[in-house]
């Protein structure tokens, strides 16, 4: 079996799915499709930090899976627009992942476009092939283009 890191953009999956089917993206689902497969060696969720107990409840639901829970604090700024994503630590974390894991693949769960440049260089300059899942619908095409393997979130992914 390959050995696999995964890496979660919580928001940009529950954003997307919601506005895409009405729905819930299916961590338990995702787990056991990625697992048959592969052996996970990381699994990582970035999430937004927050004091409501149903966000604490499925952070907690998460770590209870498998995946290590990342938060990061949700700000305001004083013109009233807000920060809270994760880009820069997932993309950390991945380049850190294929340099001191032994890992073959990446898995990033998100559309987002951002992350394109990321696909390339982990190929190109580490020799790791990258999958994406995302919502098709709602996922920059620069990324399905630049990643090894794509596969569209569906049905079979979601609550």
């Amino acid at each position: 079996m390959q050995n696999v890191a995964i890496f979660v953009d919580v928001q940009n999956v529950y954003y997307t799915t919601r506005d895409a089917f009405g729905r819930h993206f299916d961590y338990n689902a995702f787990w056991r499709t990625v697992s048959k497969e592969f052996n996970i060696v990381e699994a990582n969720a970035y999430a937004i930090a927050s004091s409501n107990p149903k966000q604490r409840q499925f952070h907690h639901i998460l770590r209870g899976i498998g995946f290590n829970v990342k938060l990061k604090p949700f700000i305001q700024r004083s013109d009233g627009s807000a920060k809270g994503d994760w880009d820069v630590g997932i993309t950390i974390d991945v380049l850190e992942s294929t340099i001191t894991q032994q890992v073959d693949k990446i898995i990033l769960v998100s559309g987002d476009g951002d992350f394109d440049l990321l696909a390339k260089r982990v190929q190109e300059h580490y020799g790791k092939t990258v999958d994406v899942y995302s919502v098709r619908a709602l996922s920059a095409q620069s990324l399905i283009e630049q990643c090894t393997h794509y596969t569209a979130i569906d049905d079979s992914l979601l609550l």
